[in-house]
């Protein structure tokens, strides 16, 4: 049996009224998604578990078979796994956010999606400037950036991506060692603008990146192996970080896909390619796609469509053919992690649509890959982290 796991991260919004009162996914052209629809099991999954944050780190984790009450620590731990920066036991992890604040409020929380080549100088400025024994600083992909921190901290931050268009006073750091996040954040507010990287975004009419944010913090995780829990190889194809941490911190191998961006410009076609190529030596391969929630932050709901568009042209259509064409039996499950709806730029908590769909699923009725198809089903699953045994298990049946 080979299993593909295809991640659409928050591709599920709400009706909007530039789409005619329809939502993304009810507006996508995605005939290989519905064909797996049609053939297929649809439902709705909670993903992120009640009184948790609607992150991707939680939703993610949850929808590959981990617990998050059981092995959640924060974001930026995981997004440190993947970079191969190693944690003591009693240091910290931060998301170190480049982001454009202007006027004290919270303009764009990537900076225009700022060039990884552009913030690694940045970062390299900011950690002349302020890293010590206790502090470091690593560029990452874009503006999704990390510090390492040896000493206390027992506070409260906010994402940047929960907080665009507002003033950020009340929802900068709090608590034990917030003092010194605060004065960083503010420092670099002083030298970044004047900066020649963004002396050059302007220029070009790009936003800056005027200020570091910090938020996701965390201590060392720990994961169950998969192989050990389900018996099964697996390997993740992802452009961001946090994705390819919790790869690894479930023993998968990290595939790197020339041209994948984690942003709009990503390369769909060496996606799909890449994941049809692991197939050969991996009996599960999960490909992560961040273009969608980048649009759904960005307001841009016609950009959602068009990668949701592309997610079933170059990677569901291609690998569903290979599968098909195999001869062996398959899987698929295919859904967004978390809702981000275009209306409000952020993440939301509510259950996500998920198909599954393969050689041996006996199809549940209906034809479309929508929220609300997904909802008039009304096959729930409300602990998301045991859909992976659903879907792993040898006969699935309906709950």
């Amino acid at each position: 049996m080979k299993y593909v796991i295809v991640i659409a991260d928050g591709a599920a919004d709400v009706p909007l009224d530039d789409l005619g009162g329809k939502t993304p996914l009810e507006t996508a052209r995605i005939p290989y998604t519905d064909e797996l629809v049609a053939n297929g099991i649809i439902g709705c999954v909670r993903t992120v578990p009640p009184g948790m944050q609607p992150g991707s780190d939680v939703a993610i984790m949850s929808l590959l078979g981990n617990d998050p009450a059981a092995c959640y620590s924060g974001r930026a731990p995981i997004e440190a796994v993947a970079r191969g920066i190693t944690l003591g036991q009693s240091e910290w992890a931060f998301r170190c956010n480049l982001v454009t604040i202007i006027d004290n409020v919270m303009i764009d929380h990537s900076s225009d999606n700022i060039s990884s080549e552009e913030a690694a100088i940045l970062i390299g400025e900011v950690n002349r400037r302020f890293g010590s024994e206790t502090l470091a600083f690593y560029s990452g992909v874009s503006y999704r950036n990390l510090m390492t921190y040896k000493g206390d901290f027992d506070g409260v931050t906010t994402p940047p991506h929960d907080i665009l268009d507002k003033e950020i006073s009340p929802y900068l750091p709090q608590g034990r060692g917030a003092d010194l996040l605060q004065s960083m954040i503010r420092e670099s507010q002083v030298f970044l603008p004047d900066h020649e990287v963004n002396r050059n975004r302007k220029k070009a009419n790009k936003h800056p990146a005027t200020s570091l944010w910090f938020w996701g913090e965390g201590t060392p995780p720990v994961f169950e192996s998969f192989k050990k829990k389900y018996g099964l190889s697996g390997a993740i194809i992802a452009a961001v970080d946090l994705v390819r941490g919790i790869g690894i911190l479930m023993g998968w191998d990290v595939i790197d896909v020339p041209g994948a961006t984690g942003y709009f410009d990503t390369s769909y076609e060496g996606k799909g390619s890449h994941a049809i190529d692991a197939l050969e030596d991996y009996e599960v391969v999960c490909v992560h796609i961040e273009a969608p929630d980048e649009a759904g932050h960005a307001g841009l709901p016609h950009e959602k469509i068009r990668a949701i568009e592309a997610i079933d042209t170059h990677i569901v259509g291609p690998i569903v053919h290979h599968l098909q064409s195999g001869g062996l039996p398959w899987r698929m499950l295919l859904m967004p992690d978390h809702p981000t709806p275009s209306t409000i730029r952020t993440h939301t908590a509510d259950p996500v649509p998920f198909v599954i769909g393969g050689s041996d699923i006996e199809p549940n009725g209906r034809t479309s890959f929508t929220e609300q198809e997904a909802a008039i089903r009304g096959f729930m699953v409300e602990k998301g982290h045991t859909l992976m045994d659903f879907f792993l298990s040898p006969r699935p049946k309906l709950l």
